[in-house]
């Protein structure tokens, strides 16, 4: 096995899994019969001895601008903040940008992890664990911005709920600290369910691997799972739980990094849609990041058996369902500030669209309202090429959406006289797309090491598993590597 084989298929091309027929269920899983075949089709990649060229350019390019990222934050350390485009009163602008983005970026993960779960949605299984990977990544890099915006990197433990006897610091009120608690917490939690939910296939990893290291390392993670009855019941009540606790962090993190600004009394922050609002808003790019992710991974890695179109439909599906909620978002704020009978906020949105910043904000609603009213039309929802393109679209606006409410919001204030523009730097635009490159260089080591899809729950939905099934007793008798499911 020298380097990763194609996949053994392209019927998944022509199969249209999307069409629901009265009485019958459409299959999760194409072309694979035995749960040998999925163990196969997935294990296949760890256990490649290279991997595509694809893989080797994209893991060098992340890589260069992974240390693009190094370097932009070392020079802001050792220069300081000044090397930003920031100003008075744009004290917060690419930095906060960039970390309610990543914040957002996390979110379709647990999503889809847990609330799926909880509501049996049986499609999560092929597109959950790169899905909950992407909330880990996504999480290390929004965890960087803090740290690096406060100028002096190195009182950053000021951040932590330290002991306050000097009455100096941190402000305990603060909507930051706040942050702080959130996104730890969703962190951590989202990190032990993804680990909690891979044991299985660690595993059976563990038991194919024909190298010591291999079998050391996979082993070493695998906790000892044997797959008796009692690992089995323990494991599946450990998961329950862990969806049940993710649950509310998928509402509450974002809405308590919206308490950032809904709590000041700056026109454009000061309101009470934000919490909904930013929730909706981070599903949206969520799923549109899980989506630039999959299209590419099923076909790079031979994955389109387990990856179906009804996979990426239903995804479509939702990316169109939170596109619209945003979309509301937005003619309700502008109804709001006209409501309100406030001055000051009547002009904070009537600039947003009219000022400095309009291509901003124009951008921001293209990408984020009108491109995803396509997904109205299952060619749109079915095309690959499309979906891909869409994807990054929304990306885009959302990115957008987090720079228009953060900088026109500072950038106008009460002042006129203490106006002023905000024109990124290249330190800013390094560090914005050196964040990409650390969260592309953590998802290819991902892909690489570890299985993408979550092969015994994926084995779980496959007609297969159903013992009144036919085929039943001919997928447990072919199943030969698949001993630790």
């Amino acid at each position: 096995m020298s380097t990763l084989p194609v996949s053994h298929t392209h019927a998944a091309e022509v199969i249209d899994n999307t069409v629901e027929e009265p009485g019958t269920r459409a299959p999760l899983v194409l072309n694979l019969t035995t749960f040998a075949e999925v163990t196969t089709t997935v294990c296949r990649v760890a256990e490649a001895r290279r991997a595509p060229k694809a893989w080797y350019i994209a893991f060098a390019l992340s890589l260069a601008v992974l240390g693009f990222l190094g370097f932009c934050v070392s020079y802001l350390i050792f220069t300081g903040v000044g090397v930003w485009g920031l100003n008075n009163p744009v004290m917060w602008a690419f930095d906060i940008t960039n970390f309610v983005f990543w914040v957002g970026i996390g979110h379709a993960g647990t999503l889809i992890s847990a609330i799926l779960f909880l509501f049996r949605q049986k499609w999560r299984t092929g597109i959950n664990r790169f899905a909950e990977a992407m909330t880990i990544f996504a999480v290390i890099c929004a965890g960087l911005f803090p740290g690096i915006h406060v100028g002096r990197v190195w009182f950053a433990y000021w951040l932590f709920p330290i002991p306050n006897q000097m009455d100096m610091w941190p402000q305990f009120r603060s909507p930051l600290l706040w942050d702080v608690f959130a996104v730890s917490t969703y962190f951590t939690v989202s990190l032990v369910f993804w680990y909690t939910g891979m044991i299985p296939d660690l595993a059976t990893l563990r038991d194919r691997a024909k190298g010591k290291l291999q079998q050391f390392a996979y082993g070493l993670f695998a906790l000892g799972w044997r797959g008796s009855n009692r690992h089995w019941h323990r494991y599946e009540r450990a998961y329950l739980i862990l969806a049940a606790l993710s649950t509310p962090l998928v509402l509450s993190v974002h809405s308590v990094v919206s308490f950032d600004f809904a709590t000041s009394q700056l026109p454009g922050w000061h309101t009470t849609i934000f919490p909904p609002y930013f929730v909706a808003g981070a599903i949206f790019s969520g799923f549109a990041m899980v989506l630039t992710l999959a299209v590419p991974a099923r076909e790079l890695f031979g994955l389109k058996d387990l990856i179906t179109l009804r996979h990426l439909d239903n995804m479509n599906k939702v990316i169109l369902a939170t596109g619209c909620m945003v979309g509301y978002a937005y003619s309700m704020e502008f109804f709001v500030a006209w409501y309100s009978g406030a001055a000051f906020e009547k002009f904070a949105f009537v600039n947003r669209a009219f000022g400095q910043y309009w291509w901003a904000y124009w951008i921001m609603v293209s990408c984020n309202v009108i491109t995803p009213q396509l997904f109205w039309f299952k060619k749109m929802r079915t095309s690959i090429p499309m979906m891909f393109v869409l994807s990054i679209v929304v990306n885009v606006g959302m990115w957008f959406e987090r720079f228009v409410i953060i900088v026109t919001s500072l950038a106008n204030d009460f002042l006129p006289s203490s106006w002023d523009q905000f024109t990124p730097t290249w330190v800013d635009i390094g560090t914005m797309l050196g964040a990409f490159g650390l969260f592309f260089t953590l998802f290819l080591l991902f892909c690489r090491f570890l299985p993408m899809i979550a092969m015994a729950e994926v084995k779980a939905v496959m007609p297969a598993a159903d013992p009144h099934n036919p085929d039943h007793a001919h997928a447990h008798g072919h199943a030969k590597h698949g001993s630790a499911h």
